[in-house]
């Protein structure tokens, strides 16, 4: 065995040429046979010749073999290059995962310095900063360039104020609780009231930038210093005078216009965008899903109605149409108001005549401002006609419909007599719509109202009508009320006010 060689080498080194040329190679190694230094012997020659013919002939084969298996050849050479490739994918995938790990730690960096995303229709304009500040102090609105300073102005962290404000398609958490109402004209009205986090929002919105932006003077609804009894007084004594109704009022004040309306304030767009979410709501379906409730969006955003601020944003959109409609109103010799969506056009003498060219006109007006009038609610009241506005009769002078105080004061005095069970006035609670009748009274009729309401507040202080009324809050059954016919001093005062 050829010296420093273990057995398999040995095996190996015979194998790659010959058997007599390793032994050739071992006997010159150790002398055994003499090398020729000019010529190798003729033997030597042989076993060289042999062992190198071995060699092309082990290589020929070996290719020979390789050629005969072309599927192994291309199964190799695609291992390799999947493997190759795999190695490439994982290099990449980990590339990847650390561009990712660093994107989402400068997002939620940047998360905590301002809001660049609220929805997927609503977020375009939310990297512009830069609010107009000689408009917005033209107004007295506070100057607010960016959601940090908004959120710091309102005493939220922002990422409370990006929960208020993000705009979701499909969620498991609504800003809203929603109910209907009864309409009196038929039909259900849907009522969406915001919850208390939302509402508080809200509410700063509507003291801090919305009531300091001046009304048309023809707005006398959710105005600060007017009501339904100052809308009513311009039109007393007139010979005609015209109900108009918008019809979906608040629905149809989307939340592009409410945006729109904040950034004429004023406003950056991350700001109006801000605000305008805040202030608007789709309507949804409530669906359940493996045990889970979700709120589906099947509208687009509007002002819903029950919201604090919608009425005073539905003031300022309708500006251009108050503006308009006055200047209708002084071309054809006609008085106008608006308490929310019902407008009022009245007149005497001659301007009478042309009710016709200023309804056509008023219809152009409300289709190019983005509503719709209501075809079943225009009502045209002549001389002669019980007129009103709001409510109030407005014939001679400011006055409430007999009709309606006679049945008001019956049910007063059946609430005396047999108590608050099934007794009914409006759409609500008995209690609070007989107090919210009385309060109405008192603003045309101020001292017919104030006998009104301490009436009711002897009723409430009896015993037996407290007990039926907390009933009633908690749904318990009702209890009898004491039935009460001694005379009281003030039957003959009360019963007879109006």
């Amino acid at each position: 065995m050829s010296a420093g060689l273990t057995r398999q080498q040995l095996y190996d080194q015979i194998r790659a040429s010959s058997k007599e040329e390793v032994i050739l190679e071992g006997m010159q190694r150790l002398g055994f046979w003499a090398k020729s230094e000019i010529m190798p012997s003729l033997p030597e020659m042989i076993i060289q010749k042999e062992g190198e013919l071995r060699r092309e002939l082990n290589q020929l084969l070996n290719e020979q073999g390789r050629y005969r298996n072309k599927q192994q050849v291309l199964n190799d050479m695609r291992k390799e290059r999947m493997a190759a490739a795999k190695a490439k994918r994982a290099e990449t995938k980990k590339r990847n995962e650390e561009k990712r790990l660093q994107r989402a730690a400068a997002w939620a960096e940047e998360k905590k310095k301002t809001i660049l995303y609220l929805g997927e229709d609503v977020s375009a304009g939310l990297n512009k900063t830069t609010s107009n500040t000689e408009q917005l102090q033209k107004f007295g609105l506070p100057v607010l360039n960016d959601a940090v300073q908004l959120a710091a102005a309102m005493g939220l962290s922002l990422g409370k104020l990006r929960f208020l404000a993000f705009d979701r398609k499909v969620g498991t958490v609504s800003h809203y609780k929603r109910f209907y109402l009864p309409k009196k004209s038929g039909g259900r009205r849907l009522i969406s009231a915001p919850m208390p986090q939302l509402k508080a929002a809200q509410y700063w919105v509507l003291e801090h930038i919305l009531y300091k932006v001046p009304n048309s003077e023809a707005a006398h609804g959710f105005v600060p210093g007017k009501s339904i009894v100052t809308n009513a007084r311009n039109h007393v004594g007139q010979d005609v005078v015209i109900n108009i109704d918008l019809k979906d009022f608040f629905p149809t004040i989307e939340y592009k216009r409410v945006k729109g309306l904040f950034v004429k304030l004023g406003y950056s767009e991350q700001v109006a965008t801000i605000l305008g979410l805040l202030c608007t709501e789709p309507e949804v379906d409530q669906v359940a899903l493996d045990g889970k409730e979700y709120f589906v969006a099947n509208t687009p955003r509007h002002l819903p109605q029950g919201a604090p601020g919608s009425p005073a944003i539905t003031n300022l959109i309708c500006y251009g149409l108050d503006k308009r409609f006055e200047g209708l109103a002084k071309k054809f010799g006609y008085t106008y108001s608006r308490y929310a969506d019902d407008m009022t056009f009245s007149t005497k003498g001659e301007a009478a005549d042309k009710i016709g060219q200023l309804l056509w006109s008023v219809k152009q007006v409300v289709k190019e401002e983005g509503f719709h009038m209501h075809p079943d609610k225009l009502k045209v009241m002549r001389k002669g006609d019980k007129r009103e506005v709001t409510g109030i009769v407005v014939n001679e002078k400011l006055s409430l419909d007999r009709e309606t105080l006679r049945k008001f004061r019956a049910l007063l005095h059946q609430i005396e007599k047999t108590g608050l069970a099934n007794k009914q006035w409006g759409n609500g609670n008995i209690i609070s719509s007989i107090e919210g009748f009385a309060n109405y009274v008192a603003m045309v009729k101020p001292e017919a109202g104030r006998q009104l309401k301490d009436k009711i507040k002897l009723l409430m202080n009896r015993d037996d009508l407290k007990a039926q009324a907390r009933a009633m809050m908690t749904g318990a059954p009702v209890p009898a009320a004491k039935e009460d016919n001694s005379p009281k001093k003030e039957d003959g005062n009360w019963w007879n006010v109006v």
